[in-house]
């Protein structure tokens, strides 16, 4: 196998030398990566020393990246974002007691982009229905949307579900609230559910159904499919176009180091989301700029309840997933911008026994709800019950004031995408 070294001055040159003999790799390059205590000068180590990794690998195709260094030189953060940029590169990454593969990316052959994010409830699925419900205007748009609780099949949902509908499904022992039955009922897009499970550090499936699923979007014969992560996990696909959607509310260290260096050195487009006042989002936004590749746009956006229909005049209980630092924002706003009376905000979806506990004690006659987690099986079921109106809500993505312009970016990338699909491989 041939590999590129990453060497450091730590080490003795004779060392490193006697290192490239000893090792079962074809040596064809080195980069050093600093440190100079046992440099004195003039060193020589049998092979081309690189500039960059970028550099080594571009010129030397190696089939693995061998790191020899070591602490104090490169410690664990330093390595990780080494680790991004050889997987970036398509290069596995090997070190004396670890392996990183490149995740498997599968060819299709419509245009395609991809939403992909740094972990849950970063706000990615409300970016997907965003991009779709955008670019589906003068354009057959499929979207193929990939959770955890997707179906054992790939399953096509053409029309918006209804909530009886979905309560039906939730009777039946089905999971009415994945991210596929989301989007639907929210874009009216045509959206193909696919399941997974597992997820690796850099975005990697265990398992999934996500080609079955292509093949059934492809059916269709779309003119662009927009492909939907889950959580941190990527869709096992080569999109022409990727989106990167991160929280302005997850720490700046998980969102910009360990592999989700990798997933920004994917993205030809970074969305910051949750970018409400108290957060840091502009030194996020510029850590993030700088492990993205030169050019790629960030922007910064804050999330808002849409109801799909009007909520005014009607005393409302709100059922979301927001934290509860959020909750009198979530109220102010439908209450100024939709004119209803709240009652309660909820970010309990996620958790059932809180949710019950908080519904026996709501008073409104209209649930507003995101279509998550427990909204079907328990808050739908108990409005069913008691005669309550429902309301499926999404979230609009709002850049903030002196932000590019979000939607021609999304309309670049799908022209891009579709002109990098038109070329022949």
């Amino acid at each position: 196998m041939r590999a590129v070294a990453l060497i450091d001055g730590e080490h003795y040159a004779a060392v490193v030398r006697d290192a490239f003999h000893e090792l079962p790799y074809e040596i064809v390059a080195a980069v050093l990566v600093g440190g100079s205590e046992k440099l004195r000068g003039g060193e020589g180590y049998g092979v081309p020393v690189a500039a960059t990794l970028e550099e080594a690998v571009l010129a030397h195709a190696p089939d693995v990246v061998l790191d020899l260094s070591d602490e104090p030189v490169l410690g664990p953060v330093e390595r990780f974002r080494l680790v991004a940029r050889a997987l970036a590169l398509g290069v596995p990454y090997e070190g004396a007691d670890f392996r990183f593969e490149v995740p498997s990316f599968a060819s299709v052959a419509t245009p395609s982009l991809a939403v992909i994010g740094t972990g849950k409830r970063v706000g990615k699925t409300a970016v997907t229905a965003h991009v779709a419900a955008t670019l589906a205007a003068g354009r057959r748009l499929v979207v193929v949307a990939m959770g955890r609780g997707g179906p054992a099949e790939p399953e096509l949902v053409e029309t918006a579900p209804t909530l009886e509908a979905l309560l039906e499904r939730s009777r039946a022992g089905r999971h009415a609230a994945s991210d596929h039955l989301e989007t639907a009922a929210l874009t009216g897009v045509p959206t193909v559910g696919c399941r997974r499970c597992g997820g690796g550090l850099a975005g990697a499936v265990g398992l999934s159904n996500v080609a079955d699923g292509v093949r059934v979007a492809e059916a269709l014969a779309p003119d662009l499919l927009v492909f939907d992560g889950s959580g941190a996990a990527l869709p096992p696909v080569a999109a022409g176009r990727r989106i990167l959607v991160v929280s302005a509310q997850q720490e700046a260290a998980v969102a910009t180091g360990y592999l989700n260096a990798y997933r920004a050195l994917l993205a030809d487009l970074v969305v910051v989301t949750m970018a409400e006042e108290e957060a840091d989002h502009a030194r996020l936004a510029a850590a993030l700029g700088g492990i993205t590749r030169p050019g790629v746009p960030v922007v910064r956006a804050v999330l808002r309840p849409r109801p799909t229909t009007s909520i005014v005049g009607r005393t409302i209980a709100y059922f979301g997933t927001a934290p509860a630092t959020q909750h009198e924002r979530i109220a102010r706003h439908l209450s100024d911008g939709h004119g209803a009376v709240v009652a309660h905000v909820s970010g309990s979806l996620c958790d059932r026994g809180a949710l019950r506990r908080e519904l026996a004690r709501v008073d409104a006659d209209t649930f507003v709800v995101e279509l998550k987690a427990a909204a079907v099986d328990v808050v739908v079921e108990e409005a069913s019950r008691r005669g309550v109106d429902v309301v499926l809500t999404g979230n609009d993505v709002l850049p903030l004031r002196g932000e590019i312009d979000l939607d021609a970016e999304l309309e670049r990338l799908a022209a891009e995408a579709t002109l990098t699909a038109a070329v022949p491989a």
